[in-house]
């Protein structure tokens, strides 16, 4: 077994640079337009480079529009968005990632394909052939006609978005849960039944508790990006009564004269996204020592 320091750190030099040059550096700007000033001429954003001369009440600004101004309900709507995404998106792919561990077979290849195809097609294009489907003359809204069922599912409405979003991000979901729930040792399963547990007792009791590694990584990766998405909410709804922060962001970096406040937005999102991050990483080092034990 190889112990030396220097090829370790060798081996992580490339891994590091990478993130130094692509986090890192690009959080730092976000953070230096965030408190930086407005170009007086072009009215662009003119970043603040050095820190000690970073404009922080800007900060306090947004924090108080979102506590108790215009952005407090823009970001209640994101977070009940994000966390009826992930309960629908676990209510589904739960099931489908069980199947595919336990009673796939030999179609299990086959299933995962399908499962990765969606992957090769641009997310953009994924949620074009949504709207087709679901604007008034589509074949899902023809379906749902002929049981009298007529709704316009692009006219602003939350549904629509949330099912967007599950629809986006399921297959980051099934995916770590297949492979966490593949690995499972299924005679303690089959233990618990022969020692009279039913099938449901032996899968709240053992099944769930072993896989709560894979429920919370499959949480944080769809939760993530969900937090930052806007284009499904362009898409499906564009009504502002269904607009996330991720539009929000949008909007004051690209459409307004306060790009500041984008790149402040940013900086608040990141923040509640590495408190939610240190959760994560507690619950799962917690379940790593228990399992060790």
């Amino acid at each position: 077994m190889i112990k030396s320091p220097r090829l370790w750190t060798g081996l992580a030099i490339p891994g590091t640079t990478w993130l130094i040059t692509l986090f890192a550096i690009p959080f730092y700007a976000v953070a230096c337009v965030a408190f930086g000033t407005i170009d007086p001429i072009f009215r662009d954003a003119a970043p603040q480079w050095n820190p000690l001369l970073w404009n922080l009440d800007q900060a306090q600004n947004i924090l108080v529009s979102l506590t108790s101004g215009p952005l407090r309900g823009v970001f209640i709507r994101t977070v009940v968005y994000v966390i009826s995404a992930m309960i629908l998106s676990f209510v589904i792919g739960f099931p489908i990632a069980y199947f595919l561990a336990r009673h796939a077979g030999k179609r299990k290849l086959l299933l995962l394909s399908l499962i990765i195809v969606p992957f090769w097609v641009n997310y953009l294009m994924r949620m074009l052939a949504w709207v087709n489907l679901l604007s008034p003359s589509g074949l899902f809204s023809r379906f749902m006609s002929m049981f009298g069922i007529n709704y316009n599912w692009l006219d602003g409405s939350p549904t629509t978005v949330i099912l967007g979003l599950v629809y986006g991000y399921i297959p980051f979901l099934i995916l770590p849960l297949y492979a966490t729930l593949e690995r499972l040792d299924w005679r303690l399963i089959e233990a618990a039944r022969d020692l009279g547990a039913s099938s449901s007792e032996a899968f709240r009791l053992v099944t769930v508790p072993m896989s709560k590694a894979g429920l919370a990584a499959a949480g944080v990766l769809i939760a993530l990006p969900m937090f930052g998405d806007y284009y499904t909410n362009d898409l499906l709804s564009r009504s502002p009564n269904t607009e996330m922060l991720g539009n929000q962001i949008d909007f004051y970096l690209n459409n307004s004269t306060q790009p500041q406040n984008g790149a402040l937005l940013v900086l608040v999102m990141s923040l509640f996204l590495a408190i939610f991050m240190s959760f994560y990483l507690r619950s799962t080092n917690r379940f790593a020592k228990e399992t060790v034990k």
